[in-house]
């Protein structure tokens, strides 16, 4: 069985790329417990897979799970919000910022290819079940922390 060249998750018998779209479709539901995580689970997928993520959005996404990770689902909600307010297209004129205050710049380093826990492990069948996604997403935010902190 062949793995994900990214994260290191088994291609079968759902790709990683399958199994995002699927949590995407449940997180725009915007209802529990999916979708209040979708920052948190698009930031793990990104970070986790990152030649789909532009150089210059890493600090971002990185700072969303720093907040996760360390202060909880609150945080993440006032970051988001913050960036959504920033990025409306009432707001043209201001630019999101490349670093938040108070989180630390993401790794520079190599990217990591292996992590404890990816996508697969909160797919469980390649359905993200609702019974006990919080967990299993809180476990593969820890996991991707640390995989990037130690590269």
């Amino acid at each position: 069985m062949t793995g994900c060249p990214e994260c290191g998750a088994p291609a079968e018998p759902h790709s990683c790329e399958e199994l995002f779209h699927v949590v995407l479709a449940l997180d725009h539901s915007r209802r529990p417990p999916r979708g209040p995580l979708h920052g948190v689970t698009v930031s793990c997928f990104l970070l986790q897979h990152p030649s789909r993520l532009p150089a210059p959005d890493r600090a971002r996404t990185w700072a969303i799970l720093h907040a996760y990770v360390n202060e909880g689902l609150t945080a993440v909600t006032r970051l988001t919000e913050g960036m959504r307010r920033a990025n409306s297209h009432q707001n043209r004129a201001a630019a999101l910022p490349d670093i938040v205050t108070g989180v630390p710049t993401p790794p520079l380093g190599p990217t990591p290819t292996a992590f404890s826990v990816t996508i697969n492990d909160v797919a469980q069948d390649g359905t993200f079940p609702a019974v006990g996604f919080p967990e299993r997403v809180n476990a593969w935010a820890t996991a991707t922390v640390a995989g990037w902190r130690s590269q």
